[in-house]
């Protein structure tokens, strides 16, 4: 039996054919547009998860810097440096051990 009948239009089983033809083609184009939508999404969450955990990253650095830079002044270097020069003196015999011990109280304070 054919689908168009003589006179160029279509029968009943060539109506419901078309009829399949076009809501099948319909519903694959809605469902790829769905995965494409979803995909999409998940994208941008991953993206804003990543932008989160650098965001947390320059905090948790911002937070670590300054409590490094809250730590006491360059003065123990200094202090260190003066201690190991009194040794050397003492070392060399320049200083007396009284005198050793004199210097590195008034260091310490």
């Amino acid at each position: 039996m054919p689908l168009f009948r003589r006179f160029g239009r279509p029968g009943l089983l060539g109506l419901a054919a078309r009829t399949a033809v076009v809501a099948g083609t319909a519903t694959a184009v809605s469902g790829g547009m769905m995965r494409h939508q979803r995909s999409r999404a998940e994208d941008d969450a991953e993206r804003e998860q990543y932008e989160a955990q650098q965001q947390q990253a320059q905090i948790d650095a911002a937070a670590s810097a300054a409590v490094a830079g809250s730590a006491p002044p360059a003065a123990e270097p200094d202090l260190v440096a003066e201690l190991k020069k009194l040794g050397a003196l003492h070392e060399q015999g320049v200083l007396s051990d009284a005198e050793f011990v004199q210097a590195k109280s008034k260091l310490l304070g």
